[in-house]
């Protein structure tokens, strides 16, 4: 059984959506899962979520989404470091999202470069 919710829930998602099915249901559940889905859901890679507290457990459905995976270890990376890391994860330049959670919360590489802060990279889906 394994400790990283974040790794296990992402992998439910991209198995389901390599299966083809739409609708997921996680059943482990952190505030930083669900924070990351709230990116997810900005970036329209997934389409809703609904987050069950007496189950404690999250069914969400998927949006425009390709790859969605954790990142590990957590490599920190200053201001400087988020282009190598966004070229190391990311297929092309304009195409998806690095999640990073810095001291103002998690936020994607593109708001941290704009704020020109760093952080701890989390996870990366396109």
């Amino acid at each position: 059984m394994s400790q990283d919710i974040i790794a296990d829930a992402l992998n439910m998602i991209k198995n389901s959506q390599k299966k083809g099915n739409e609708i997921v249901k996680i059943n482990k559940i952190s505030n930083l899962l669900i924070e990351i889905l709230k990116i997810m859901k900005q970036e329209k890679a997934i389409k809703k979520y609904k987050i069950d507290v007496k189950e404690k457990s999250i069914t969400l459905s998927i949006g425009d989404l390709s790859e969605c995976k954790a990142i590990k270890p957590r490599f920190s990376c200053d201001k400087n470091q988020i282009e190598k890391y966004r070229r190391r994860y990311l297929p092309a330049r304009n195409l998806g999202t690095l999640i990073i959670s810095t001291n103002k919360g998690l936020v994607t590489h593109i708001e941290a470069q704009n704020e020109n802060i760093g952080g701890c990279l989390i996870a990366y889906f396109y």
